[in-house]
């Protein structure tokens, strides 16, 4: 899952530890792709805890040699469907300029009959590295 982002030049890398403490303690909001046993993408979220029917999604990726496979968008349909409580939206944050993540959430949403909304996520004034402004998409109501 590391090497996954690493790969993707576009995400946020997160330590190589935390893909570990992901696939153990969220396993159940959170999704890995494999195709002949290689890991080809993943979905990590998590239920947020002021709103525990809302599935945050943290990170979507897609192994290079996978994309164009719709399997980012199987991964959305899977972490939502695999839920043992029903999921009443989905929200996660995208920069402004990431027009894939835009079109993979904005395709969902239509693929689920529900809204899409966007609006202030992040701004980049709360990153401390010079992080781009973040928004945040909720979809919903999910059925």
């Amino acid at each position: 899952m590391w090497r996954i982002a690493r790969d993707s030049k576009v995400l946020d890398v997160n330590a190589s530890y935390s893909y570990l403490l992901w696939c153990r303690d969220f396993a159940a909001t959170s999704v890995l792709a494999t195709v002949e046993g290689e890991p080809a993408g993943f979905v990590t979220g998590y239920r947020r805890p002021d709103q525990p029917d809302t599935l945050m999604v943290w990170q979507v990726a897609v192994d290079a040699d996978f994309r164009g496979k719709r399997i980012a968008s199987r991964m959305l349909d899977a972490v939502v469907d695999q839920q043992d409580t029903p999921v009443a939206a989905m929200e996660t944050t995208i920069t402004p300029d990431n027009e894939a993540s835009i079109q993979l959430f904005t395709a969902f949403a239509r693929s689920r009959g529900a809204e899409i909304t966007r609006g202030p996520g992040f701004d980049s004034s709360h990153f401390p590295d010079g992080h781009e402004s973040e928004l945040l998409f909720r979809i919903g109501p999910l059925s």
